[in-house]
């Protein structure tokens, strides 16, 4: 079985689309090239072993996060039926090359979470895990009772990021943090 860290989700397969074995992907990926340029991807259904393929085309849905893909392989809109709720992957380290102060968000994963407390700064937590789907928020695990807060990735809140040295500093709102 491969490891999860060798593997981005970029995509959900929500549906076929068509007649000729078309995707619909809910895009996961700030990056489009992802889902219009040829190359390899892999498609995996729950924990089970990614499958490999070749992405032929790919286009964007007009005003939408979503894209329809043509796999090669998948010829008929009941092969495609089959694909659904599946993931759409790349290798992890298939990352784009991004500018100074940019990053990927799964860069995010296993940073410490610390927090300016009395003019001193304490790490509180870790990030564990990241949802994406309708907002960015960072799941934060805590120290002190070891539960999982949601925090908004908003520049108002997370306030800086230090990936060399591993942390991330928060300013959240009263209340945030309270379970």
């Amino acid at each position: 079985m491969t490891e999860n860290k060798d593997w981005l989700v970029i995509g959900i397969i929500t549906s076929s689309h068509g007649v000729e074995g078309k995707l619909n992907i809910r895009s996961l990926s700030d990056f489009r090239e992802r889902f219009t340029q040829p190359g390899k991807r892999w498609i995996q259904k729950d924990n089970e072993e990614p499958i490999p393929y070749n992405l032929i085309s790919g286009v964007q849905k007009p005003g939408k996060s979503s894209f329809i893909i043509t796999l090669e392989g998948i010829k008929d809109r009941n092969e495609a039926d089959n694909f659904k709720q599946y993931k759409l992957l790349v290798k992890s380290d298939d990352i784009p090359k991004l500018k100074d102060n940019e990053f990927h968000l799964n860069q995010l994963i296993d940073l410490d979470v610390k927090l300016n407390v009395n003019s001193k700064i304490k790490i509180i937590g870790t990030v564990v895990d990241l949802i994406t789907e309708n907002s960015n928020l960072i799941v934060v695990r805590l120290n002190h009772n070891n539960k999982n807060v949601l925090i908004p990735f908003v520049k108002e809140i997370v306030t800086n990021i230090d990936r060399k040295n591993k942390y991330l500093i928060i300013d959240p709102p009263k209340g945030l943090l309270d379970l």
